[in-house]
């Protein structure tokens, strides 16, 4: 039995603190209760469509279509991921030589399906052939993206997640940074599947068939990462000890500061795990 550990039942009796071998550790310590993303929701009595919200707090009508248009493409995937198997992908055209799985593919095409059918799209960019790809010349966005973030965690039936980047054409997206952009959206496909954008007065929370209904609700709003976290989520440790020893102190301090780890495997289903202000 690990030397430092806290009974699941201390936490159920009220027992403010477990005893170890290192002595008494509070659960604050440990940040049993203070890591979750919901853990101060109270439910609502109601919730607004997604579409309803997009009117009120997106002024650009075409931003507006579009990011309409990429909700329906996440649903997609969402399905998608519940129907299909996971199985390495027939043809294989990563450009990293990375293994591409069905779901890669899939979801991936489904995008340049948007590209292709969406005037409002200038050009397209793709993780998995990151060249920039003119669809309509009189587009208004540009859009690039990773389609399965995580997929190499999705055969273990864990969360992985879709990210999406919209800029001007006037900037286009080589050359361009984050605060250019206009719009930016994940989703997140786990038990749930879940998606944040950014709207014009910040980001929202958006739920895929609450209660069983169709369409979209809007299940948080004004979304902030607090400042300051007692998490952290490592990515790449192989690199800590040699190539980036800078990153094995960073890592040596969170656990020497007694950080708690929470780590997916993915950059989209990690974005949950951060406490809100």
């Amino acid at each position: 039995a690990s030397s430092f550990s806290v009974p699941c039942h201390a936490a159920a009796s009220g027992r403010p603190a477990a005893a170890t071998s290192r002595g008494t550790v509070s659960l604050a310590d440990v940040g049993a209760a203070s890591t979750a993303f919901y853990t101060d929701e109270v439910r609502k009595e109601s919730y607004p469509s997604m579409a309803d919200v997009l009117d009120a707090k997106v002024a650009d009508p075409d931003l507006r279509r579009l990011m309409l248009t990429l909700f329906g493409a996440f649903a997609t995937v969402s399905a998608a991921l519940r129907a299909e198997l996971v199985v390495k992908a027939e043809e294989q055209k990563s450009v990293f030589g990375d293994v591409q799985l069905g779901v890669d593919v899939l979801a991936d095409q489904l995008l340049w399906d948007v590209c292709r059918s969406e005037p409002l799209i200038k050009t397209g960019s793709s993780e998995e052939a990151p060249d920039v790809r003119e669809m309509h010349a009189g587009g208004r966005f540009c859009l690039c993206w990773d389609p399965l973030d995580g997929s190499a965690i999705v055969d273990n039936n864990w969360a992985v997640g879709t990210i999406i980047g919209v800029w001007p054409a006037a900037t286009g997206v080589i050359g361009a940074t984050g605060r250019d952009q206009v719009a930016s959206m994940v989703a997140n496909y786990g038990p749930r599947t879940t998606a944040f954008a950014t709207l014009d007065d910040g980001v929202y929370e958006f739920t895929l068939g609450v209660g069983g209904a169709d369409g979209w609700l809007c299940s948080r709003e004004r979304v902030r990462i607090s400042p300051q976290s007692r998490i952290f989520s490592p990515a790449n440790l192989r690199t800590a000890r040699h190539e980036l020893p800078g990153y094995g102190e960073l890592i040596d301090y969170w656990l020497d500061q007694r950080y708690t780890l929470r780590f997916c495997g993915g950059l989209v289903p990690d974005i949950p795990h951060h406490p809100r202000d």
